[in-house]
């Protein structure tokens, strides 16, 4: 989470609660989509875990508002640092607390990388190489829950080149059949590490529910794929996914 974000979170956070205890009517539409912020917002902070203190939070609004603050702007730079500091650890046990029990499952198995698998369906057909394209099925979640992709809601299978993705999928489906189905737990150093990507917190340990449907050794590559973006983003920049 950038600093800034953190700001604007924090800075509504107090008008949800307010002003739903006083069932307070709108008077315009101005007023109504200020709530509706807040409410948006003040959802992302919740969701986010951060523990602030309301009447705090209330006053250094206030105060930034009327041009009195209590902090220089360097101190509140320094203080929302630390602040995003703390998050990211907390974030980062927690994703490694949630690979430590995974492992444990029953059927789970881990590779050397540190990919976590599971198979929920055999297939009998055959496995691609690096070099080979692939059509998939695959439903993407952090460890929450919370669904970041979805090919079954587009209503159709993805195609991408195996070496052109994540190296957590490049590893996983040259270990696939055609016509399996795997659970797939891949820490962030497998998957979009520090830098994250819109949907995707920084250093976020993703699971993704993948079907193999068939191998194509042509490469093709369709819009919708989990890194189809970021391969673009790579092509441009020289660079080559591991």
């Amino acid at each position: 989470m950038k600093v800034t974000s953190v700001l604007v979170l924090c800075s509504v956070l107090t008008f949800s609660p307010v002003m739903a205890e006083e069932k307070k009517e709108f008077a315009n539409q101005k007023e109504k989509a200020s709530y509706a912020i807040g409410i948006d917002m003040g959802n992302s902070l919740k969701k986010n875990n951060i523990d602030v203190d309301p009447d705090l939070l209330y006053k250094g609004m206030k105060d930034a508002l009327t041009g009195k603050p209590l902090l220089t702007e360097q101190d509140v730079r320094d203080t929302l640092v630390a602040l995003q500091k703390e998050m990211q650890a907390k974030f980062a046990e927690k994703n490694k607390t949630f690979l430590a029990e995974n492992k444990k499952k029953e059927g789970v198995k881990t590779l050397p990388s540190g990919l976590q698998y599971k198979i929920l369906k055999k297939g009998k057909g055959k496995s691609p190489q690096a070099t080979d394209s692939v059509s998939v099925n695959y439903r993407g979640t952090l460890v929450d829950g919370t669904e970041f992709d979805n090919s079954y809601k587009r209503g159709q299978p993805a195609t991408f080149p195996v070496n052109g993705v994540i190296r957590g999928w490049t590893e996983a489906l040259q270990l696939m059949n055609e016509g399996s189905k795997w659970e797939l737990v891949i820490p962030s150093e497998l998957a979009y590490g520090p830098s994250g990507r819109p949907g995707i917190p920084p250093n976020s340990t993703l699971i993704f529910e993948v079907e193999l449907i068939s191998v194509n050794p042509k490469q093709e590559e369709s819009k919708a794929s989990p890194e189809s973006d970021k391969t673009q983003q790579d092509k441009k920049s020289g660079k080559q996914n591991k």
